[in-house]
């Protein structure tokens, strides 16, 4: 039967993959798919219930850490890409990607998430960015974004011939070339793995050492936790601060070019 229970084991619940739950149209949902739904609606829901409270005059209450990290990327953004005016026309999505990922961070580690919880015999939430498809998935999406900007910043053709600096009759201006988009993808892999390595191993050290400390777990547990919390605020900030470097790096060339003439 489908019904929900408290999972009883006799040893701390492990997995580094997402678990199948149920399927909607022939599409398989997973534990992750599912917390990350619930993070993502969680999260939009604070944002509505936090708007009336940032205001030009200032900040209430928990908008005032939202409205300061919110301004704090957006400096990181004005000083690597060198305008203010671009930081705040690019600032929802960077904004936006750095409090999911913090949120789903966070919601990993409240009680319930992971063993404690289950449906059908498999746990039924799972931290969203403990899942390698879904880190793959957010910096693939970034990626491609970063080279949409890119290029509405400066055309197709300068965006694709700054990768070939040098002579075009000097071979090497080729395979220089190749090995500078390759390493492209290679950002994807290196922002996904990043990311899913330090939330799955916080994961993994939290459900070891609540096993350890049984009736004492959440005070064995804790050091884990409030590292962890830590570590997820980290994770998102240098997951963004590097999409935004690499903003500013594939849109440089324009700046460069301007200073040259």
């Amino acid at each position: 039967m489908n019904i929900f229970r408290f999972a009883a084991e006799d040893g701390p619940h492990i997995a580094i993959a997402p678990e199948y739950l149920f399927s909607i149209g022939g599409v398989d949902i997973t534990n992750s798919i599912l917390y990350g739904w619930i993070s993502a609606v969680l999260l939009l829901g604070l944002f509505f219930y936090l708007r009336k409270s940032i205001t030009i005059q200032g900040s209430k209450g928990v908008a005032r850490v939202f409205d300061a990290l919110s301004e704090f990327i957006i400096g990181l953004m004005a000083s690597s890409l060198g305008s203010r005016e671009k930081a705040l026309r690019y600032a929802p999505l960077f904004v936006t990607t750095f409090f999911f990922i913090v949120f789903n961070n966070w919601m990993g580690l409240l009680p319930g998430v992971g063993p404690a919880l289950e449906y059908n015999g498999t746990p039924l939430l799972r931290p969203y960015t403990a899942d390698l498809n879904a880190t793959l998935a957010m910096a693939f999406v970034m990626i491609i974004i970063v080279q949409t900007l890119a290029i509405r910043e400066s055309g197709i053709a300068k965006h694709i011939g700054h990768y070939f600096q040098g002579s075009m009759k000097n071979p090497m201006t080729y395979a220089i070339g190749g090995l500078e988009m390759f390493g492209e993808l290679t950002r994807i892999a290196s922002l996904a793995l990043r990311l899913f390595l330090n939330i799955v191993i916080g994961k993994i050290l939290i459900s070891i050492f609540s096993y350890l400390g049984s009736s004492a777990a959440p005070l064995t547990a804790l050091p884990f936790t409030l590292m962890e919390l830590f570590i997820g605020l980290l994770q998102a900030y240098i997951f963004v601060v590097l999409c935004i470097s690499y903003l500013a790096v594939a849109t440089s060339h324009n700046h460069n070019h301007e200073e040259h003439a």
